[in-house]
């Protein structure tokens, strides 16, 4: 579950991917992109999951933080090396939340 509590409306970013055999490098790019995220004017938060096909959903303020996100200078070159060697295919879509609700059980 997402750590971030913030009002709607927000943008989430769904990528989803079915990857290669080809691990050279994934998990060290992976972290650091997730590292750098975290620092980018605009994001909110990601969950992220990988079974047979991989899900990260990343959460932004807007349209404008999301660009500048693909546009930063080592994610793109993450971009282009996934494409090249890590990913069979993927599909990135974005989204404008306009509402949210969770449930979360109590602790007993």
């Amino acid at each position: 579950m997402s750590a971030f509590n913030h009002p709607t409306p927000y943008y989430a970013v769904i990528f989803t991917s079915v990857r290669t055999a080809v691990d050279d490098g994934y998990g060290t790019m992976s972290d650091r992109m997730m590292a750098l995220a975290v620092n980018q004017p605009g994001f909110l938060g990601v969950d992220s999951a990988r079974e047979e096909v991989g899900i990260t959903v990343s959460y932004w303020t807007s349209l404008e933080a999301i660009k500048s996100w693909k546009m930063n200078a080592e994610h793109l070159i993450a971009q282009k090396t996934g494409r090249e060697k890590w990913y069979n295919s993927f599909t990135t879509r974005i989204c404008r939340v306009e509402k949210e609700y969770s449930f979360q059980a109590l602790d007993e």
